[in-house]
């Protein structure tokens, strides 16, 4: 059995738990924000998957309540001319987030072994030689302290047409339409071959990738939200106390500063913040 065939696609989230969750999480995800500008830390997030499968609408929830100036969003489009010329890593290489940022791909690094396979744009060779390429330049951003994680969200056949349908109704949405994609849903298998091929090939501890049940765009979305937390804490030295308050290990912190892999007036400002934060949210619930 694929790896896509054992996604559950029928989870659901109802509205409310939604709600809550997604107020919860995002602020979450702000204060993340802050302490990965405040060390210098770097972070990638990748998001694959079919079209229509709720992309934008993820990349949307998870950077809404954030800080603009502390992350920036690729949308990845077919390579111009000039890139074309140069290693199709090349392109990506000049959007790695610099010390204190993240970056968001919409669409990768991973069209060589996805769209350009399936599409004849790659040769064998070139795609086949690809997951090595790929590993290694993913191991070389981890060991540059930067944070990687890739989702890609699936969906079924069926929802991809409802959806598909629902965006020739509305005029708001018909430009996210095109003739290529009702084109590439006759290639539904060889995608999915592929798909199964890239998720096996090229997850690691370093990068791993998260296949995100999206057939509830709700569910999807808080799973990836989730996910980003989660990796965040695990990859500084953070954890949420019980007020949802991000609390900074000082001994791991500072152990961190005697190596030489961080700067202590960083610490010190995550601190100043921290406790800045605590006493703003015992002056919201006095006024509650």
């Amino acid at each position: 059995m694929s790896m896509l065939d054992q996604v559950d696609l029928s989870l659901h989230l109802g509205k409310k738990s939604y709600e809550r969750q997604l107020t919860e999480l995002q602020f979450k995800m702000l204060r993340l924000q802050r302490a990965v500008t405040q060390i210098g830390h770097r972070m990638v997030l990748v998001f694959e998957g079919w079209d229509a499968s709720g992309k934008g609408g993820a990349i949307k929830r998870l950077t809404e309540a954030l800080d603009p100036r502390g992350f920036v969003v690729h949308p990845i489009a077919a390579p111009t001319p000039e890139e074309r010329a140069h290693n199709y890593l090349w392109r990506f290489w000049n959007r790695m987030p610099r010390d204190g940022q993240m970056v968001l791909f919409d669409r990768s690094w991973y069209g060589r072994v996805l769209v350009e396979r399936v599409e004849g744009f790659a040769t064998m060779r070139e795609w086949s030689q690809a997951y090595g390429e790929i590993n290694d330049f993913e191991r070389i951003l981890h060991n540059d302290r930067t944070s990687i994680l890739k989702f890609f969200l699936h969906i079924s056949s069926e929802e991809q047409e409802k959806r598909f349908r629902d965006r020739e109704q509305d005029p708001l949405k018909t430009w996210k339409l095109t003739e290529e994609d009702w084109r590439n849903r006759e290639k539904w298998p060889e995608y999915a071959i592929a798909t199964d091929e890239m998720l096996a090939r090229t997850s690691s501890e370093n990068a791993p990738w998260q296949v995100v049940a999206a057939n509830d765009k709700r569910w999807a979305r808080i799973a990836i939200l989730k996910a980003v937390v989660e990796m965040l804490v695990a990859d500084m030295p953070f954890e949420f106390d019980d007020d949802n308050v991000l609390v900074l290990d000082r001994s791991g912190a500072y152990a961190l500063v005697d190596a030489g892999k961080l700067d202590a007036k960083a610490v010190e400002a995550v601190i100043a913040e921290e406790e800045k934060v605590r006493k703003l949210l015992k002056k919201q619930r006095k006024a509650d």
